[in-house]
């Protein structure tokens, strides 16, 4: 039986700062993120499985990245914990904002390596991540490629 790719597509609403950054980008700003997941795999062959025909159900590809990515950045803001944006995380943690901070700057192509190695993490064995695609604006974007990363 062939490989087949499946898309789906997630949105959040994050805040971040870029410390260090020569442009705008240094203030804290948000964004209106999109994030296509691509697996790929042989759809199941067995008649006698619930899941006959799929590669995996769209709704377990959900409750990944519901709970990896969605859950955890939808709006909050994040800084790399390496910087002095930490004290201004603290203080917003202090007043009850949700802050995650990263080990890295919190750039769409640094956030689309670590959503990468989440998403991997917690996929079957016979489905493999293909691609990820993380739009920060409409017209601006981030790919990651498993053949690229291999």
């Amino acid at each position: 039986m062939s490989n087949i790719r499946i898309t789906k597509q997630f949105s959040f609403e994050t805040g971040h700062a870029l410390y260090g950054y020569d442009g705008k980008c240094k203030n804290v700003h948000g964004h209106s993120y999109r994030l296509f997941v691509t697996v790929i795999g042989v759809p199941i062959s067995d008649t006698t499985n619930v899941k006959y025909g799929m590669v995996i159900d769209f709704g377990d590809l959900k409750k990944i990245v519901k709970e990896e990515i969605v859950d955890v950045f939808d709006h909050a803001t994040v800084f790399n914990k390496n910087t002095p944006h930490v004290e201004l995380a603290k203080e917003l943690q202090d007043r009850g904002h949700n802050v995650l901070l990263v080990d890295y700057q919190p750039t769409s192509e640094m956030m689309v390596i670590d959503f990468a190695e989440k998403i991997k993490k917690r996929l079957p064995e016979t489905i493999k991540l293909h691609s990820l695609k993380l739009s920060e604006t409409t017209s601006s974007f981030a790919e990651w490629y498993a053949s690229d990363n291999e």
